[in-house]
């Protein structure tokens, strides 16, 4: 049974005033850029907001340079799902009457790298005594790793990959915001240069500059709102390993736990999603998700995105932004999976032909963290 639906509410959703390449704007001012647009959007300011979630700066940090001080906060930093799993964290905050308007944020300077930290594997950690000095390269040799056992166990191969960066950059040729929008072929996937093997680098995300923000509110007050309000149906996090060399199996994550939790908290079936939203930084994240999140059993997500059904004009919509993968990744990915589920489900493309996902009713959103390490998953619909 949903414990959230008609409860709460997303009524704003926005990214920063620019995404790509921004030299010239520190991480936290795209945090507060997108903050702004997504409060403007649904007709709020920052003075209504009492509860700020967000992953990177401080709670406190933040708040500060917004001018809001919260009476909640959550800083949870679990890697990309970070902001699926803020939902669920708000979700709770604003059901059990401890706010009343939470605002999630997050800003990542990944290409410029202005105002951010440069990442450093400290000889007396964990991951600097037992990985890093073996040479494995985070995240993408942790993840090339995973999917080149899923090959061998599955005989999953490098064209089904393929699959999934060609229909989502027809996806990105839509979207005036992609960074990247011309045509590929799986060809072109299998010739562009190689990273890590099995990736070439059009397996790969993007590496971009980028803000989000979502704002989410009691449904009572989202009457007064200037949107179309989306609830949450349902919606579950997991987590198991810092390091992927504990993973018990490299071919299935927690993802199976936190859609699981998902569905069965919104009371839906799977085929009863309209829109999938998955978390794409390479192209087997998606692929191992799909098969976690139970649209098709493990081993058959090759066969399941062949054929380009996931790509405009297919019968499984996915990543219609242009994912990761070919419309923004500035880091950690997740808020902007929530923001293109959001739009699809308010009709936002409605006079964008093939762009709108057709009677576009429930949408599942679903983010990873680290390396295949945690787990979100959202299932949202229209109040």
């Amino acid at each position: 049974m949903s414990l959230f639906a008609g409860k709460v509410a997303i009524v704003g959703v926005a990214e920063s005033d620019q995404i790509g390449k921004v030299p010239d704007k520190p991480a936290i001012m795209l945090h507060a850029e997108a903050a702004k647009n997504a409060l403007d959007e649904a007709g709020l300011t920052h003075d209504d907001v009492d509860a700020l979630f967000t992953a990177g700066p401080l709670p406190l940090e933040l708040g500060e340079y917004l001018g809001i001080n919260p009476k909640y906060a959550d800083g949870s930093n679990v890697g990309g799902s970070s902001f699926v799993i803020h939902l669920h964290h708000a979700a709770l905050a604003l059901a059990s009457g401890r706010c009343e308007v939470a605002l999630i944020t997050h800003g990542e300077s990944g290409r410029s790298r202005v105002g951010m930290f440069w990442p450093d594997t400290f000889p007396d950690s964990v991951l600097g005594q037992f990985e890093a000095p073996y040479g494995l390269m985070d995240p993408v040799g942790s993840y090339a790793m995973a999917a080149a056992r899923h090959m061998y166990q599955y005989g999953t191969t490098k064209e089904q990959l393929a699959e999934i960066a060609v229909a989502t950059r027809k996806w990105a040729a839509l979207n005036p915001k992609a960074y990247m929008k011309d045509p590929i072929t799986i060809d072109d996937v299998l010739n562009s240069r190689m990273i890590s093997w099995p990736f070439n680098l059009l397996d790969c995300c993007l590496v971009t500059d980028a803000g989000g923000a979502v704002v989410m509110t009691t449904a009572e007050r989202a009457r007064d709102c200037k949107t179309t309000p989306v609830t949450i149906l349902g919606i579950g996090e997991a987590y198991s390993h810092a390091l992927i060399s504990q993973m018990a199996d490299l071919t299935t994550f927690v993802a199976r736990d936190s859609g699981k939790r998902a569905f069965e908290m919104a009371g839906v079936s799977h085929d009863e999603i309209d829109l999938a939203m998955i978390y794409d930084s390479f192209t087997y994240t998606v692929l191992v998700s799909l098969e976690d999140l139970g649209f098709c059993a493990k081993g058959e997500g090759g066969a399941f995105v062949s054929g380009q059904r996931t790509a405009p004009g297919g019968d499984f919509p996915m990543n219609t932004n242009g994912g990761g993968l070919s419309y923004n990744h500035p880091g950690m990915y997740g808020m902007f999976a929530i923001l293109e589920g959001v739009r699809q489900l308010r009709g936002d493309y409605a006079d964008q032909g093939i762009r709108q996902v057709p009677n576009c009713d429930i949408a599942l959103v679903h983010g990873t963290g680290w390396n295949l390490s945690s787990a979100g998953t959202a299932i949202l619909a229209r109040m």
